[in-house]
């Protein structure tokens, strides 16, 4: 990587010269630099809300980049080690659409794990492509999914010779991996390309001593949230390309949804972002990885809760473990993760990223600071002191491989009818039911409904989860496939 390159940030740099030339603008945003809403400027400051401007010939356009844009993500490019790179301003979930659509359509086979984003099933109902679960071992205490067996995904792709692709989430929101090496070999002698869901991985290109990341891995395409641990703004994602992958196809089919008002924002904080990760990445997230498992040793030592790490590797289901993650395990002290999630923000300030009905995950990056580890771990032996409660009284925590009878397309387009949740039993689901986040879903469209799903959805609820992706925004119905 060419370091002296790697100091420009060409989108940052155009914005900062148009910015001099006190240009008159007669163009969209009809804010005008700020002018016409005071309120906003009073929210965002002059600074930013002058920088929310239009695509313009020295700014380049992310439709069809040709300068700037085009210079920023050929830097990013070879900072990620991929042959190309997308910016991206619908988010990950942008990117990982863009990458089923560009090599899926109706009818296709694509193999994948179950625990995936509702990004990559949307995909499948936008594409009509067919998914072949991979359903991975599931940590039974934990109540989490693990990695894909290389066994498993070898054992997929001969039973469906005619699949497209492979996809893989690496890491997991909790920081499991599989082994992405082994995978692509496998995949690549079949001939399928293998796709990686790399929204929680960013850091993996930049840090030491972490597991390996998609385009090391030889992937076809990964998409990456630079947003979450590489600090760029919310909604700013990046789509790698490796070898041999037709870029300009790929930017044909990103552009059958993504916005023609590409937010400058969200551009240049990609693309100083990348500059500062490759400029300082490594250093930064070697103090990441140190704060983690500093703060995984002291939440251990407290007792009663469970931080897991490295010591969860078996060399199959998971393959390696990515420690930056900091996921704990919270149910032996009688609390859903939810419930310590809630009394985290509510008692003591702490806003973590998720709860889930098992475990809590907090999510350390460049950001955090030492005294911020202090406080959480405090938090955290306050609340045993104070709320722990009988473990025994819990439901199982199992997350519940469901069962596929009609593609998600099919089931989403279908016609349905509206069930109470406790009375769906037997039926097909017609919509998606998750909690968020993580965003994996409890039912997608086409899965059969049993007991198991039904009491498990129901608990979530009860215990305060986020549900989402019904039409029933109180989730007490489930629209399912009409009996024909």
């Amino acid at each position: 990587m060419d370091k002296e390159q790697q100091m420009r940030a060409p989108v940052y740099e155009a914005l900062e010269k148009l910015k001099k030339r006190r240009v008159v603008p007669f163009d969209v945003p009809g804010h005008k630099r700020g002018r016409g809403n005071p309120e906003l400027v009073e929210l965002l400051g002059e600074k930013c809300v002058s920088l929310d401007v239009n695509s313009m010939k020295p700014l380049d356009n992310l439709c069809h980049p040709v300068s700037v844009i085009k210079e920023a993500e050929e830097l990013a490019a070879e900072a990620f080690r991929a042959e190309h790179a997308f910016f991206m301003v619908g988010g990950t979930t942008s990117s990982v659409q863009g990458m089923v659509l560009s090599c899926c359509k109706a009818g296709d086979k694509i193999i994948l794990p179950r625990n995936v984003h509702k990004s990559v099933i949307n995909a499948l109902v936008l594409c009509g492509a067919i998914p072949v679960y991979v359903n991975p071992e599931v940590d039974v205490k934990l109540g989490i999914s693990l990695g894909m067996q290389v066994s498993e995904v070898e054992r997929a792709i001969l039973e469906n010779p005619d699949a497209v692709a492979v996809l893989v989430n690496n890491p997991t929101y909790y920081g499991i991996c599989s082994d992405l090496r082994s995978i692509v070999r496998v995949a690549h002698e079949h001939h399928m390309l293998v796709l990686v869901d790399e929204a929680h991985g960013t850091h993996l290109y930049f840090g030491e001593n972490l597991p390996v990341c998609a385009m090391d891995a030889g992937a076809d395409m990964a998409s990456v949230s630079m947003h979450k641990s590489g600090g760029s703004l919310t909604q700013s994602s990046l789509l790698l390309t490796g070898k041999g992958v037709n870029w300009e196809y790929v930017s044909q089919i990103i552009n059958l949804t993504q916005t023609t008002s590409a937010s400058y924002l969200l551009m240049s904080s990609l693309d100083i972002s990348r500059r500062n990760l490759a400029l300082r990445g490594k250093e930064s997230f070697a103090k990441v990885a140190q704060m983690a498992e500093y703060a995984r040793d002291e939440i251990n030592s407290i007792g009663g809760f469970y931080a897991y790490g490295k010591d969860m590797v078996n060399g199959g289901s998971v393959y390696d473990f990515d420690v930056t993650k900091l996921s704990v395990y919270t149910r032996d002290i009688g609390l859903a993760g939810i419930e310590v999630y809630d009394l985290l923000r509510d008692e003591y300030d702490i806003q973590i990223e998720l709860g889930d009905i098992a475990n809590i995950l907090a999510y350390i990056s460049i950001g955090d600071r030492i005294q911020d580890i202090e406080r959480l771990v405090g938090a955290l032996a306050d609340i045993k002191r104070l709320y722990s409660k009988d473990p025994a009284k819990m439901l199982n925590t199992e997350y519940i491989n469901p069962k596929v009878l009609v593609s998600p397309q099919v089931a989403f387009y279908s016609q349905k009818e509206s069930m109470p949740v406790r009375q769906t039993a037997g039926r097909i689901c017609g919509e998606f039911v998750m909690c968020y986040p993580p965003g994996i879903p409890i039912l997608a469209p086409g899965e059969m409904i049993t007991p198991e799903i039904i009491e498990y959805i129901v608990y979530a609820k009860e215990k305060g989860c986020s549900m989402q992706g019904t039409e029933d925004p109180e989730v007490e119905n489930l629209n399912v496939l009409a009996k024909k």
